[in-house]
């Protein structure tokens, strides 16, 4: 936990912020060791980042009195990434990596190759995303929560709603055996689809290249989809 991320609720007359909940005080306690007069990095869920004094910390609560929260967070990755739903314990760690690197818009997708059960996890419930969210800007250092949008179809998603993705985007789809490598540095606004635990299945495949998009691959290793996710935001931007 990099930042002390606050939500508005937590804020008292401006100058005085709160934290209650048990997973936040038991990481000041265990790993920040944090004691009364320590300076440390906060942040408004939303908003700007400073510093706050701990004035008070216990088994109940801590309190902390605010400086000018007045810095931005890291700038955004200019992508929004499609992601066909991994499996529930691989979610989660997807979703914490790809927020501390940036990304602010992710789809969840449903592929042949996606377990049917997988949409049934725990870990799609609306607040549990939104933990794994929260840990991943605590990481980075970064207060704007990204938005989950969940699609179980694959051809709705591909005849409906692809098009206006694609909208002012370059399209690249991450596939292993596709002929072009994968970008370096660019700077726009992009759409990057990534395949599940044995990719698309080829007519999917054939469907996004229809649509639009390039596809790319990351050289000859088959890589773990977390491990590919964040090589290729690390390549591209």
């Amino acid at each position: 936990m990099n930042l002390i991320l606050l939500a508005p609720e937590d804020i008292e007359h401006h100058r005085l912020a709160r934290v209650t909940d048990s997973r936040r005080l038991r990481h000041l306690r265990e790993v920040h060791r944090a004691a009364p007069g320590d300076r440390l990095t906060l942040g408004v869920m939303g908003s700007g980042i400073g510093q706050g004094t701990l004035l008070t910390l216990d088994d109940r609560e801590a309190t902390f009195a605010l400086e000018a929260l007045d810095q931005p967070p890291p700038p955004a990755l200019p992508v929004h990434l499609v992601l066909a739903l991994p499996r529930p314990r691989m979610l989660a760690r997807s979703l914490e990596h790809v927020t501390a690197q940036g990304v602010k818009s992710i789809t969840l997708l449903h592929t042949r190759r996606v377990e049917k059960s997988y949409w049934q996890s725990p870990e799609l419930d609306a607040e549990k995303i939104h933990q794994h969210l929260v840990l991943g800007l605590e990481q980075a250092r970064d207060t704007l929560l990204p938005t989950v949008t969940l699609e179980k179809g694959f051809r709705p998603f591909v005849e409906d709603r692809l098009s206006d993705l694609l909208a002012g985007r370059r399209g690249l789809l991450a596939h292993p055996g596709m002929t072009n490598a994968c970008p370096r540095g660019i700077d726009d606004p992009t759409l990057l689809l990534v395949g599940p635990e044995g990719g698309f299945i080829p007519w999917e495949v054939e469907k996004l290249l229809e649509a639009g998009c390039e596809g790319i691959h990351l050289g000859p290793r088959i890589l773990r989809v977390e491990t590919a996710v964040t090589a290729l935001l690390a390549r591209l931007f």
